[in-house]
């Protein structure tokens, strides 16, 4: 075995080396999910987007039929209000055209991805993804299927294809890593808001500091 040092695995997502796709979160598409809380899945998605925003982290928005299925969740437009969100009428992001320009445009061969509904928008993007030569990460809390079914199928479907599961927190803490490095107070600040029992314990650890 060679001498073992204090650097971290090539396979871990950094600023530098992903991209994050953010697919048809959007009311009405919203309706149909029940393998997780509307709410709950809200506050994922922006605790997502404060990452991508916290990490100025190359992000490609989308949207399906926004005439009738709406915007996406203000949670997303209020915390990267400058981004262009494609909108498109094909189920797969992988068959538009200006979706796949824009991933190209990063320049990054890592892709995260989350969406509705699991099954259909974000299965198909990525098994399209991998088998255009990206290393694809799903964040399954960030994401939401019809049924629960439907959900694990999906996710199953895009592991065996070679896809990573992540969840969204563990997306901003593979980011940051390092707790006196850059960025920390706002990884903080992100756990405090979106990170369930977590972000309260770090609120009272704060607390107790003062």
């Amino acid at each position: 075995m060679d001498k073992v040092t204090a650097t971290p695995s090539d396979q871990l997502l950094t600023p530098q080396n992903c991209a994050i796709t953010l697919i048809d979160h959007q009311p009405e598409m919203v309706l149909g999910v029940s393998t997780i809380e509307t709410g709950k899945l809200r506050n994922n998605v922006a605790g997502l987007a404060k990452t991508i925003d916290a990490y100025d982290l190359p992000v490609v928005l989308t949207s399906i039929g926004r005439e009738y299925n709406g915007p996406l969740f203000e949670e997303i437009t209020e915390t990267l209000p400058d981004e262009e969100v494609i909108d498109r009428t094909t189920m797969n992001s992988w068959e538009d055209e200006a979706f796949v320009e824009a991933v190209e445009a990063t320049g990054r061969d890592r892709l995260v991805i989350a969406g509705l509904w699991t099954e259909v928008c974000v299965c198909f993007a990525a098994l399209s993804a991998v088998d255009a030569g990206y290393d694809v990460y799903v964040v399954a809390d960030a994401s939401g299927g019809q049924t629960t079914p439907d959900h694990e199928c999906a996710m199953e479907r895009m592991i065996e294809a070679g896809v990573t599961p992540v969840t969204w927190s563990q997306v901003l803490y593979e980011l940051q890593r390092d707790w006196a490095a850059d960025g920390a107070e706002r990884a903080h600040q992100i756990a405090k808001d979106h990170g369930g029992d977590f972000g309260m314990a770090v609120e009272f650890a704060d607390f107790l500091s003062e």
